[in-house]
């Protein structure tokens, strides 16, 4: 799991907090990182794959949004993989991770083993956490029509520049001035937990506001379209609003357990004795609230990819397909079942007798079509039912 106190442990004369969790059945630990990593390792690639029986999804123009998706995902996966290898090298050779405690060891590699896989879970992760902040600001931005396949490119510079720039940050300050020196006191120690928690705060506060701002400005815009509030124009306002209180609730459930487990343990560290009876309770929850994070942190891949765009289903298609060519698939007007994961196709159903043809409209119809996510079936009601919105 991502914890700064993975980096903490790296300090030869660590606190006793740190001890307290890392010493606690290691081998149990370990093993359920490897597990918990591993099933969403492989459940997050099958829910990425195009399966078999089912079309490729016809898109008329790429989003910044389902890039962004995309990214997330790879965070995930490549955070995974890092606690794999990390875990799997506790469990395989105890005796060189047991090198990291001795102060002034001859050995360098140990060290250099538990700082530097402990960075890439970390970078990993928090480079996620900005990336779901970027899909929160880009989903308002493409409402208010100020986004688009441009911005990506900023959207990058900001998401590994921060990511990049507070793990150094963080990391420089804690081992400041050596290894063997650092976790002397809090001024090194509440640094590097500020710069590890700060994305992931900043998605627990800032994100709904900009998820909740992005719902209301769908609703003005559904209205402003056919000048009325039709039933589907409302349930499609509610499937997006539903989709980012997925995205919300999946992050809650695999965090939250990490804000608690820490106050919890600086808790223990402003203790005289951390040992002592009447601190069992708090110990016994920072302990808990420790197994839990092993299981929950490496699950966020694969419970993101069922809330960005559902169970898509176990039938891999590794076969060659070749992609439609864009203007080719704009000439549909219904879209098959979904192969790949990727924004839902919003396209306006073109009648004889009413099209629709202003540049307004049609922005207004790329804007739904960037925050849709597909994650319905062949039995979608809305799809088929809607007389002005196909692909859905």
């Amino acid at each position: 799991m991502a914890s700064p106190r993975l980096e903490t442990y790296c300090c030869p004369n660590r606190d006793a907090a740190t001890q307290l969790v890392m010493n606690f059945q290691p081998e149990v630990f370990c093993g359920v990182c490897i597990g918990s990593a591993s099933v969403s390792l492989l459940l997050t690639i099958l829910q990425l794959l195009p399966k078999k029986g089912q079309s490729l999804r016809k898109m008329p123009k790429a989003s910044s949004s389902s890039t962004i998706l995309l990214l997330i995902s790879i965070c995930d996966i490549l955070g995974g993989l890092g606690m794999i290898f990390r875990s799997s090298v506790w469990l395989g050779f105890p005796g060189f991770i047991a090198n990291i405690s001795v102060v002034n060891g001859t050995s360098v590699w140990p060290s250099a083993f538990c700082v530097g896989s402990a960075m890439w879970i970390q970078l990993l992760y928090s480079a996620g956490f900005w990336w779901l902040f970027c899909y929160a600001v880009d989903s308002y931005l493409v409402v208010r029509r100020s986004a688009g396949l441009s911005t990506i490119v900023l959207y990058h510079m900001m998401t590994w520049g921060l990511a990049v720039m507070l793990c150094v940050e963080g990391i420089a300050l804690l081992y400041y001035p050596s290894l063997s020196s650092c976790e002397n006191g809090l001024e090194h120690a509440i640094p590097h937990y500020i710069t590890t928690y700060a994305p992931l705060l900043l998605v627990l506060v800032v994100n709904p506001i900009l998820f909740r701002r992005t719902v209301s400005a769908v609703a003005s815009l559904l209205k402003g379209r056919q000048g009325i509030y039709t039933e589907n124009e409302r349930r499609l306002g509610s499937e997006i609003q539903i989709r980012y209180f997925k995205i919300m609730l999946v992050f809650v459930i695999c965090w939250s357990s990490n804000i608690i487990n820490e106050i919890l343990l600086f808790y223990l560290e402003m203790q005289p004795d951390i040992n002592e009876g009447l601190l069992k309770n708090i110990r016994s929850a920072a302990l808990i609230t420790w197994i839990i994070m092993g299981v929950l942190n490496p699950m966020q891949g694969f419970l993101f990819t069922l809330a960005f765009y559902g169970w898509t289903g176990w039938r891999v298609d590794l076969k060659w397909r070749k992609r439609e060519v864009p203007w080719e698939s704009m000439s549909s007007s219904t879209v098959g079942e979904n192969a790949y994961p990727s924004p839902v196709n919003y396209q306006s159903n073109i009648h004889d007798s009413k099209k629709i043809s202003t540049t307004d409209s049609q922005q207004t119809d790329e804007a739904i079509s960037m925050l849709s996510e597909s994650n319905t079936s062949g039995d979608d009601r809305l799809t088929r039912s809607s007389p002005i919105y196909q692909g859905w």
